[in-house]
C-alpha cells in the first residue's frame, strides 16, 4: 500500500523555514542553481534526477520552494518514509522497491498526480549512486508514466556536490532543457534510453562546469542559498581579529 501525501501548508510554511535556515546551511557552504525549474508550457512535469546522496531531496524540496510556482511531489523510499512521515506533509509518497506489485502501485499513484497536472520528482536510478558512476542505469518507472500520460514535459535534473575552498560542501543543482515529445509513440525502452543519455550528458557537462568555475565560485550558477559560516570561515575572522590586537598598545 502506497503511502499516500497528505499536504499540510502550515507544516510546510514551517518545515521550509527549518529545512532553509538549519538543515541546509548547517551543512552546506551554498547552493547554486542553473536553469529553469518551470517549463514554459503547462501541464503535468516529471523532474527526473540523480541521486548521489542523502541530501538529494531536501535540496530539491528548497529548490521547488524557492523557485517554482507548481504543485511538487516527490517519490521517496518507503523504509525512509516510515520512519519520518511527517514527509508527507510536504508532499512525499512512497514506493516499495523490493516489491513489483509495489513499485506498480506507487507508479500508479505517481501517474494519477500526473494526469490531475501536478509535478513528480523520482530518482529513476533507484539508490543512491556515487555522482561519479556512468553509465547511470535507470529504471524504467519514468517510462511507464509516459507511455500512459503523453503529454507530460520531462525537466532532466542533475545535482553536483564538491568540498575545496571551504569545510563545509557545496551543492549545485542544473535544471536542463525541457523535454517534450511523443512519449506514448516512443516507447517506454526508447524513452527510457533518450532520457538517460540526455541526464548523463547533462551530468557530464554540470561537472566540467563545476571543475572549471570552482575557483571563480560558481560565477556560472545563481546563489539560492546563503553562505553557511564554517571553521575556515572562523578562523579567518580570528586572523584579522588577531592581526590588529597589539599587546603591546595599551589597549
Amino acid at each position: 500500500m502506497v503511502i499516500q501525501a497528505q499536504k499540510s501548508k502550515r507544516f510546510n510554511a514551517i518545515f521550509r523555514r527549518y529545512n532553509e535556515w538549519y538543515l541546509l546551511r548547517r551543512h552546506f557552504h551554498s547552493f547554486h542553481v542553473r536553469g529553469q525549474a518551470d517549463p514554459l508550457r503547462s501541464g503535468p512535469v516529471l523532474y527526473v534526477m540523480n541521486h548521489s546522496s542523502w541530501w538529494d531531496g531536501l535540496l530539491a524540496y528548497h529548490a521547488e520552494q524557492t523557485l517554482s510556482e507548481r504543485d511538487h511531489y516527490i517519490m521517496m523510499d518507503e523504509k525512509q518514509l516510515q520512519k519520518f512521515r511527517f514527509f508527507c506533509k510536504i508532499g512525499a509518497f512512497s514506493i516499495d522497491k523490493s516489491s513489483a506489485a509495489g513499485t506498480v502501485q506507487s507508479l500508479k499513484y505517481a501517474l494519477k498526480l500526473l494526469q490531475q497536472g501536478r509535478s513528480v520528482w523520482i530518482f529513476p536510478q533507484g539508490d543512491i549512486k556515487h555522482q561519479e558512476l556512468r553509465p547511470l542505469e535507470l529504471h524504467s518507472g519514468a517510462g511507464y508514466m509516459l507511455e500512459r500520460c503523453p503529454d507530460t514535459t520531462v525537466i532532466p535534473v542533475t545535482l553536483y556536490y564538491t568540498l575545496g575552498l571551504h569545510q563545509k560542501a557545496e551543492a549545485s543543482m542544473m535544471f536542463g532543457e525541457a523535454l517534450n515529445h511523443s512519449w506514448a509513440e516512443l516507447g517506454r525502452k526508447a524513452a527510457m534510453s533518450f532520457i538517460q543519455e540526455k541526464l548523463e550528458e547533462q551530468l557530464d557537462r554540470h561537472k566540467s562546469w563545476i571543475v572549471q568555475d570552482h575557483l571563480q565560485e560558481l560565477a556560472l550558477f545563481r546563489p539560492y542559498l546563503g553562505t553557511g559560516k564554517s571553521t575556515s570561515d572562523r578562523f579567518e575572522h580570528f586572523g584579522k581579529w588577531v592581526s590588529r590586537w597589539n599587546p603591546f598598545s595599551g589597549s
